[in-house]
This record gives C-alpha cells, structure tokens and sequence, in this order.
C-alpha cells in the first residue's frame, strides 16, 4: 500500500461516525448492511450517512452493490488487510518475537484463529 492510500484510509477513519460505521460493516461481513439498516444501526440520518459512506468509499474502505431498490453496504476487507500490513511491515525491527502478541491477537479474529474454548 502507498503512503498516499494509508493517509486516506486513516483520514476516513478518523471521524466517530465513519469509524462506527465501518465497525458495523466489518462485523456484518459477509452478508454487508442495506443502506436504510446502516444508517438505523449508526444512529444518523440517510443523507448524513450517505456523506460519510461517500468518504469511506473513496478511501477504497467500503463498497456498496445495488440489489434491487436498496444498496448493500460492505467493508472492502482486503483494503482494512492492506492498512494492517502497511502498519505493521517492519514491525518491531525484523524481529518476530517482539511482534508475537500482536501477530496472535490480529489472528485470532480469523476463523483459522479462533480457539475452542470450553
């Protein structure tokens, strides 16, 4: 990922409603969110979250696909990777173990990660 790309997806992110929104859709994966549900979820308007949605989208963070009369709302999740990766290349120096906890808590979120616990 370009710096250039990474200032935008944090600049995106970095407004309470566009950040909620984009929980939202990264926990409503992979089915996404209408556009009328998002907006009940956030708490805000139609035409408020329609700008918001509209900075996310060009930050590449969200996607929205038109099924009949409603648009689908999604988290373009490979770009939420690419700013991952982008924060965390050269982490710790090259050396993996000071980035173990990390690399584990972000694994953990992946159905590969996830842990039985009884």
């Amino acid at each position: 990922m370009e710096p250039l790309a990474a200032i935008d997806a944090f600049a995106a992110l970095a407004q309470a409603t566009r950040l909620n929104t984009f929980r939202i859709l990264v926990k409503h994966e992979p089915d996404g969110v209408p556009a009328g549900e998002l907006a009940r979820l956030v708490g805000v308007p139609q035409n408020t979250l329609s700008s918001h949605l509209s900075i996310l989208s060009r930050a590449g963070l969200v996607m929205g696909e038109r099924h009949s009369r409603s648009i689908i709302y999604r988290a373009n999740l490979s770009v939420l990777q690419e700013v991952t990766l982008f924060l965390v290349k050269d982490c710790c120096g090259g050396r993996p173990e000071v980035c173990a906890p990390l690399i584990e808590s972000l694994s953990s979120c992946s159905p590969k990660g996830k842990r039985n616990v009884r």
